[in-house]
Formats: structure tokens, sequence, C-alpha cells
């Protein structure tokens, strides 16, 4: 749809500029004249496009859809498991959700779960670009999905310090 390569290093601006470029043609004004059905034809395109849009823009969803393309499903309701070091880490990060008391210790645990979902994506880059090792990369995306989770948690429990 976008013309773009399979890749997870994805071009941001030229996703951009091509998103806005299908946008324009699918707009309502370019389509005034014409039928009812091909007016409705041209917003469903226009919902299909901006799905697509969210979807790449997203690197945990760009991943998760680079792995669909290529037979491997990320199946995050149906398959839980994970590496006993990530689960390890995960009780400690939870746990320092949990004894943290000021906006300073919160403060530093997201910075760490940004850092560790930062090393994340970097792997699912060389992962899947430089290696097509999909099932490795399977992984990856459930611990980013996990990950981007919790950074929520952690960024819900400063709104309601009044921190953000």
């Amino acid at each position: 749809l976008f013309g773009l390569s399979e890749a997870f290093d994805l071009d941001l601006h030229a996703l951009d500029v091509r998103w806005k470029a299908l946008l324009k043609q699918v707009h309502p004004d370019q389509h005034a004249a014409q039928s009812s059905a091909d007016k409705k034809l041209a917003m469903q395109w226009s919902v299909r496009i901006n799905e697509a849009y969210q979807r790449l823009k997203n690197p945990i969803q760009r991943a998760a859809y680079l792995c669909q393309l290529n037979g491997f499903e990320i199946q995050a309701h149906q398959n839980t498991s994970m590496p006993a070091d990530f689960l390890v880490q995960q009780m400690q990060w939870r746990e320092s959700l949990d004894d943290a008391e000021t906006t300073d210790d919160l403060s530093l645990l997201h910075e760490k779960v940004l850092h560790e979902k930062k090393q994340l994506l970097q792997q699912c880059q060389e992962t899947m670009d430089e290696h097509s090792e999909w099932g490795r990369a399977v992984e990856l995306v459930r611990a980013l999905m996990f990950i981007e989770r919790f950074a929520s948690d952690i960024e819900n429990r400063l709104d309601s310090m009044g921190e953000r």
C-alpha cells in the first residue's frame, strides 16, 4: 500500500509523505461528484490507509506485522511463556514499582524500562532486517509488548501523582 520495503528499519519520513499522498487521493473532496458507492469506497480506503499508517508508524506493531507477514504469529494472548531471565527482570521491576514512593523513584524506573525497550527495538531491527530470525523476533515482540504495558503502568502512576 505504501510502496515501502518490508523492513523493521523504516524511513518514517517516507512513510509520512506517502501517507499524506494516499490520503489526498481518497479525500472526500476528490470524490464529491462521484456516486455514493464511490464515496463509500473512498472512505473505506481512507480508513485502511490510516490503520496501515498507525501500524507501520508504531515500531512494536510494525514488528508484529512483519512477523505475521513472514508466517510467524505473535499469539501474545495464547502464548505467555517468556525466558526465565526476562521474567525475573519483570518481577524486579514490578517490585520496584510497588515500592516506589516518590516521583524520582518512578522516573528512574521509567528510564530503565525505556532503555530496555530501546535495546530490544535495536535487537528487533537486527533480528529481522539482518538475520531474518523470525522465531526470535516473535520473542522480542512479545517482550516489547510487556514492556510497553509496564511503561504505561509507570506513566499512569506518575500521572496520578501529578507529575506528567
